[in-house]
């Protein structure tokens, strides 16, 4: 199945499931303080086992695709871990799961699993925004002595602070769906009318000013 029509597929499953809703003419707003037309919370997919294999399936293809070099897997906390343990297994591959930060107590670790010194890493998150949350868990990875060859994600919304931010830090980025393939899944399967693209695509151009 070639990239163009998993991710087709994948925005279909988000629809499909709740896991992203679609609401240009009453706005979510962020936690960044954004004004946001979408929704996405892709831990929803886990409820379904079919979409939740497929999904599974399609993160270790991209994985076998692109980093034939790898030899661990690592979640980003906490919506990456359990489609991340998903894979690991299916790969055959060590598990490991990166925190936010240290925790306070305990041995303190940020990092849940064994890594050893040297260790080719691909983390797996489950949305990518600004990628801000995601590069720090590689930092983590890099500084607890792994390697990171680089990253998978079920979707993203494309935009280009956050492919900045990846080109910067030399992390290649992988995902399996995007915001273009959502909004056309949407469209072409009823969930929103030909008169919201226009404002989905300006939200897409100018997320921090949109609604505003």
């Amino acid at each position: 199945m070639d990239s163009t029509t998993t991710a087709h597929q994948v925005a279909s499953f988000l629809l499909e499931t709740e896991a992203v809703k679609l609401r240009p003419e009453q706005p979510f707003k962020w936690s960044s303080g954004w004004n946001s037309p979408i929704y996405c919370d892709n831990r929803v997919t886990l409820s379904f086992p079919y979409i939740r294999s497929y999904i599974k399936d399609a993160l270790a293809a991209l994985i076998r695709e692109h980093y034939t070099e790898a030899e661990a897997i690592a979640g980003v906390a906490t919506a990456g871990i359990a489609q991340g343990a998903l894979v690991a297994d299916l790969l055959e591959m060590p598990f490991l799961y990166v925190r936010p930060q240290p925790k306070s107590h305990g041995m303190g670790n940020q990092i849940e699993g064994r890594l050893l010194p040297g260790q080719r890493v691909v983390l797996v998150e489950d949305l990518i925004s600004t990628g801000g949350s995601s590069l720090k868990a590689a930092e983590a990875v890099k500084a607890a002595g792994g390697e990171v060859v680089g990253m998978v994600a079920i979707f993203t919304y494309g935009f280009p602070v956050a492919e900045e931010n990846f080109r910067k830090a030399g992390i290649p980025l992988y995902c399996l769906s995007n915001y273009n393939a959502l909004t056309e899944a949407a469209l072409a399967n009823g969930y929103i009318p030909e008169s919201a693209m226009e404002a989905l695509a300006r939200w897409r151009e100018s997320p921090e000013t949109w609604g505003v």
